[in-house]
Parts: C-alpha cells; sequence; structure tokens
C-alpha cells in the first residue's frame, strides 16, 4: 500500500467509505470484515458520516476501533444533516423534537428542505455523538457535510458566518484534544463555475481559518468527487489565488490542503463504460482499476475513498496496487 505524508500523518492512498447499504445486521456484519481487512491489507483511511446509514455506520466502525485499536485508523467523519438514530426505536419526529428543536439547537428557518442545518450548536451535538458512536476520545478528521447546499437558501454573507461559527467551534474541539483537523465534505462546491449559486471560495475559506485559528489552524482536508466522468476539480479553473485562476486541486497544493475523492468509482457507473482505448492508454483491462489509476493518479490527489461493503470489492480495488502510478507527464497527456 502507497502513503501519503502530510503534516503529522501518514495516509492510505485508497480509503474506505461507509455511505450506502441497508440497516440490517447483515449489512453492518459485511461492512465489520471488510473495514477489518482493509486495516489488515493497509488501509488505514476510513470515513463516515454521522448520518450514513441512520448513525449505523459509525458504530460498527466504532466496533472496530474497539476490537483492533484507535491508533489503527484515521477516522473521518462529518455533520450537516440532521441525523436520525436507526437503534434509538422512536418515531423519527419525536426523535427529532426532542434532541433538535425542544434543545434549540435548530432554527427551522435556517434549515433547508432537504434537512441540511449549519449552526455551531447542531455541530457540536453531531460531534459528541459521532465521538460516542464511533467509541473514541477524537477524531482525525471532522468534515462540514455539504455546506453548499445552505447557499441555495441562504445569503452569501450570511453563510460564511456560519462557516466561521462552525470553524470556530472546531478549533475549540482541537484544544480540548477531540479533533486533530478539519475541512468541508463537499459535492457541488468545488465541481461549478465561479458564478454558480453553490460556489465555494476556498481562498476566503481558508482566511476564515486563519481568523479564527491562526497560522496553525485546523482547516486542512477537503472531500470532493472526483473520477473520469466528473474531473471538475482538475480540469475547471475555478478558483482565484494571487490573482491567478486556477483548479480546486491546484489551490489545495498551494494552500497546503489534503484531498480526499468520494465517488472514486463514479459510484459503479464506471463498470462496463471505460472504452478499450482508454484501457490501452492505462494499460489495464478491468473498468474499475482504470478508473482508480485515473483518480490516484491524478496530481493534488490524497486518498481516494471508495465505498466497500464487501470484501470482494475490497479485493478487487486492492489489486491498483499492482500497477505503478502514471507520472505527472503521463497523466496531463490524457487531456491532450
Amino acid at each position: 500500500m502507497r502513503y501519503k505524508e502530510f503534516l503529522d500523518l501518514k495516509l492510505s492512498e485508497l480509503g474506505e467509505g461507509t455511505y450506502l447499504g441497508d440497516l440490517d445486521e447483515e449489512t453492518d456484519r459485511r461492512y465489520e470484515e471488510t473495514i477489518k481487512l482493509a486495516l489488515e491489507r493497509g488501509i488505514n483511511v476510513i470515513d463516515t458520516a454521522i448520518n450514513y446509514r441512520y448513525m449505523k455506520s459509525e458504530r460498527v466502525i466504532g466496533r472496530v476501533l474497539k476490537e483492533v485499536g484507535r491508533e489503527s485508523a484515521i477516522i473521518s467523519t462529518k455533520g450537516g444533516y440532521v441525523p436520525f438514530d436507526a437503534d434509538s426505536g422512536e418515531d423519527p419526529k419525536v426523535f427529532f423534537e426532542e434532541n433538535f428543536l425542544k434543545k434549540g439547537l435548530i432554527d427551522l428557518n435556517e434549515m433547508t428542505p432537504q434537512g441540511h442545518y449549519l449552526g455551531a450548536k447542531f455541530i457540536d451535538w453531531c460531534f459528541e455523538k459521532s465521538l460516542e458512536n464511533l467509541r473514541t476520545n477524537y477524531i482525525d478528521v471532522y468534515f462540514l457535510h455539504n455546506p453548499e447546499e445552505q447557499l441555495l437558501f441562504t445569503e452569501r454573507e450570511r453563510f460564511y458566518e456560519k462557516i466561521k461559527e462552525c470553524f470556530a467551534l472546531l478549533e475549540e474541539k482541537r484544544k480540548e484534544g477531540k479533533l486533530r483537523y478539519y475541512g468541508l465534505a463537499t459535492w457541488h462546491g468545488f465541481r461549478v463555475p465561479e458564478g454558480a449559486r453553490q460556489h465555494l471560495d476556498l481562498s476566503r475559506l481558508f482566511m476564515i481559518a486563519q481568523e479564527v485559528g491562526g497560522e496553525e489552524h485546523g482547516f486542512r482536508f477537503l472531500q470532493l468527487p472526483y473520477n473520469l466522468g466528473m474531473h471538475e476539480a482538475f480540469s475547471l479553473k475555478n478558483q482565484t489565488l494571487g490573482g491567478e485562476r486556477v483548479s480546486t486541486l491546484t489551490a489545495c497544493r498551494k494552500l497546503g490542503i489534503y484531498v480526499y475523492t468520494s465517488a472514486s468509482l463514479y459510484q459503479g457507473n464506471v463498470i462496463g463504460r471505460v472504452p478499450d482505448k482508454l484501457k490501452e492508454r492505462f494499460g489495464i483491462q478491468k473498468d474499475v482499476l482504470v478508473a482508480l489509476q485515473f483518480v490516484r493518479s491524478t496530481p493534488g490527489v490524497g486518498t481516494a475513498l471508495v465505498g466497500m461493503s464487501r470484501k470482494e470489492h475490497l479485493l478487487e480495488n486492492l489489486e491498483i496496487e499492482n500497477y505503478p502510478v502514471m507520472s505527472e507527464e503521463e497523466f496531463l497527456s490524457l487531456f491532450k
């Protein structure tokens, strides 16, 4: 397994994602087995979110960590969508009212129709609940989950005020020893043109982090979709740094931000769709491996996340380790 050195971390180039799956015990069992095998085979980046499978994904990871040891993994989780606890036995409406409305953690006027909320008190609740679910006393990387959804319903200046409040909270978590680093996990924010409603200005976000956390601030990670069919993070120059127009991945390299890619296999849509000519260029015949080679060879990509709830899928994806990473020159030739 290849690793990337970043700050005080050594991260595997492939990471385990835990987004999809039913809420049954069989899915829990498969995830548990797959995560254990991933750790055994050298993958140490495990990504989740409090709302993934209604907290069950976090709890599966927590059980694994209790068995194998906390230091064996670099854990990232997310907060932003109003979660439900599948194991609570409560009606979702009652759960929402008791945990969020009655406690004053959510103002319904600022919650999106999709159940997204960006407020420091709410994120604090999610963060502490994630610690409990994961059976740990610290989180390696905490992401604000798809914050750009707020921009569909909130004025941009108010949005950045909310970001500042949440960054300040996460800096406090760092001071308490509960968090190492934080960032944004996005879907549209860094894939759209600068004038788009959901566009996120990375330079401004970085300056907000400096304002609340100083030069040693913890805003050091981004998560964004990147794959053969969604390569805007590399190909679209939608960020401005020092007066220069650059792509998000280039901006991250310049600012010292580590990038996780989500949907690295285009959520399975690459299977059966990779042209033979592209396979020849890569010297690889399996569609999934071509897709992984594209992502991991991209300059600026840190760790490619792949959702894996079955051991056979994990083992197939690990076959990419048998191939050398493309040089930057070879990769850039794909766009000529």
